[in-house]
């Protein structure tokens, strides 16, 4: 099988998903990193949202994250979507859901006035009671959004559960799940995975801080 080629831009969580799925079934790949404040050429004729992630095989491109990470479920072992329809759909459903935390969570951080901070974090919170509200009750050490054993939807949420722990480890206002304990027994348990671990390179808890101080947002004054 040719060695996929992922195309990346470091702080990007949604590429993120793509290497925590890679990572979960082990597959042999190179990455690309490029910058999306200069994208090349080369970048742009494959992207055609001028976006990442883009995954190549060989002479074919994938775009869009959340393709990219089917296609990858239905080429490598193990499988982790549900084979059961209705349960594929619903986990592809709450995908969707987890792109738009990330959405606000970026809302959040790149806020200029106070007031509009507020109200994204307003937004999230609001988000996560419906969130708290669907998640099994964990039965052990271990919490899954479809209670014991991984799927494709997990990979979804880390990126922003990790991004709201590099928040919080800079300023514990900022953390926002406290009132909220199957979310933050589920973070708990994506957090502590080698695979969530290692997609992203060492210097992106410092990059995500730095990128959000240098859009001079009003949480970039107070990290």
């Amino acid at each position: 099988m040719t060695k996929p080629v992922l195309v990346s831009f470091k702080l990007c969580p949604f590429v993120q998903r793509s290497v925590i799925n890679l990572l979960e079934k082990k597959v042999d790949y190179d990455i690309k990193y490029v910058d999306l404040a200069n994208k090349p050429d080369w970048f742009l004729k494959i992207s055609p949202f001028g976006k990442v992630p883009v995954l190549q095989v060989g002479d074919d491109v994938i775009f869009e994250s959340a393709v990219i990470n089917e296609y990858l479920d239905e080429t490598n072992a193990p499988a982790l979507h549900p084979s059961d329809p209705i349960q594929k759909a619903k986990h592809r459903s709450w995908t969707e859901f987890a792109s738009a935390l990330l959405v606000d969570q970026y809302g959040w951080t790149m806020a200029k006035e106070k007031a509009d901070s507020d109200k994204k974090r307003g937004e999230l919170i609001s988000k996560f009671k419906i969130l708290e509200a669907t998640l099994p009750t964990p039965s052990g050490n271990q919490l899954y959004f479809a209670g014991s054993q991984m799927h494709l939807v997990d990979t979804a949420f880390a990126p922003f559960f990790m991004r709201q722990q590099f928040l919080a480890d800079h300023n514990s206002d900022f953390y926002l799940l406290g009132d909220f304990p199957k979310i933050q027994k589920w973070s708990e348990t994506l957090l502590s995975l080698p695979s969530v671990k290692n997609s992203v390179l060492p210097e992106v808890p410092k990059e995500y801080i730095e990128f959000i101080k240098a859009h001079h947002s009003w949480m970039g004054g107070i990290l």
